[in-house]
C-alpha cells in the first residue's frame, strides 16, 4: 500500500500541517486512493476512513474541522468541531483552539494555509477563482486578526493547484478579472483565438501580498499534470470521467503536553 503523500511548507514548520495528495487511502477506481470528498460518489465509509488517515498523518488525535465549500469568500471561526452533516457553507476557516485540525478540500483550486505561530492562530482557505476574486484569503486574514493574530506575523503557504499551462480560459473569463482591476491582465497569457492561460497561483500570491502578508511560500505544484499524485477536476473533465476525488490540506495547533 502506498504511504500517504504529505507535502509541507518550510515557513509553517512550527505548526502541524500538510498538503496531502491522493496516495495512501482505501478508495478504488476513479477515487484511488485517498479521496476525502464527502461530495463525491465514492463509498462514504471509504471517505471517512481516508479522512481519518489524513488526520493521523498530520496531527494524530486531532478533531477535523472542514466546511461545505461553495466557491465563496465566506469564512467561519471554529471553536469546537461540528458534525460532517452540519458543516457551515464557507470557503475559509480559522481557529485558535489546540487539538482542532482545519481541512480544505481541492481538486485544482488553490489551498492556502495560514499561521501566526507566536499567537497560536491558524487558518485555511479554498481559493477557487470566484473565491479568490471575491477575497476569501483577505477574509481569512481578517478573521485571524480578530482572534488575536497580527497581520505582519501571519505566514501563508500555497499548496498544489492547477498550473497556468493547463488553465485555459475564455476572453469573457479574463474580462471579469480585468474589470475588477486592470492590472490583473498580467496573470493571463495568450492562447488560441479567444482564449488565455490563467496563473491562479500567481493571482493568489498577489492577493496575499496586497493584504499585507510578507512571508508567502508557494509550493508551485501542478495538480493537472501530476495524475499519480493529485486529483484534478479539469483533467477529469478532459477525460470525460463521471466523477473525481478530492485531496485535503490540513493545519492545526498541537495540544500542550499537559492538556
Amino acid at each position: 500500500m502506498d504511504a500517504i503523500d504529505v507535502r509541507s511548507s518550510r515557513i509553517l514548520a512550527a505548526m502541524p500541517h500538510g498538503f496531502l495528495g491522493r496516495r495512501g487511502g482505501v478508495s478504488g477506481g476513479l477515487y484511488a486512493s485517498l479521496n476525502v470528498g464527502l461530495g463525491s460518489d465514492d463509498d462514504r465509509a471509504a471517505v471517512i476512513e481516508n479522512r481519518r488517515r489524513a488526520m493521523d498523518a498530520v496531527l494524530p488525535g486531532a478533531r477535523l474541522v472542514s466546511v461545505h465549500q461553495v466557491h465563496s469568500a465566506e469564512v467561519v471561526t471554529a471553536r469546537v468541531p461540528w458534525p460532517d452533516d452540519a458543516r457551515p457553507h464557507a470557503d475559509g476557516v480559522v481557529t485558535d483552539q489546540p487539538g482542532l485540525l482545519l481541512g480544505i478540500l481541492t481538486a485544482d483550486c488553490v489551498p492556502v494555509l495560514f499561521a501566526d505561530v507566536e499567537r497560536g492562530v491558524v487558518g485555511a482557505a479554498h481559493a477557487g477563482w470566484k473565491g479568490a476574486l471575491a477575497g476569501v484569503t483577505d477574509n481569512v486574514i481578517t478573521a485571524m486578526v480578530a482572534l488575536g493574530a497580527r497581520r505582519d506575523s501571519v505566514l501563508a503557504a500555497i499548496g498544489p493547484c492547477i498550473g497556468r499551462a493547463a488553465y485555459e480560459v475564455s476572453d469573457d473569463f479574463a474580462k471579469i478579472f480585468e474589470a475588477a482591476d486592470s492590472a490583473n491582465e498580467r496573470f493571463f497569457t495568450g492562447g488560441r483565438a479567444g482564449h488565455h492561460y490563467f496563473d491562479i497561483e500567481a493571482y493568489v500570491i498577489h492577493r496575499l501580498s496586497a493584504a499585507g502578508i510578507d512571508r508567502i511560500d508557494p509550493l508551485g505544484i501542478d495538480t493537472y499534470g501530476n495524475r499519480s499524485h493529485f486529483f484534478s477536476y479539469r483533467r477529469t473533465c478532459h477525460a470525460q470521467e463521471r466523477d473525481y476525488g478530492r485531496q485535503i490540506s490540513l493545519i492545526g495547533i498541537a495540544p500542550k503536553a499537559d492538556d
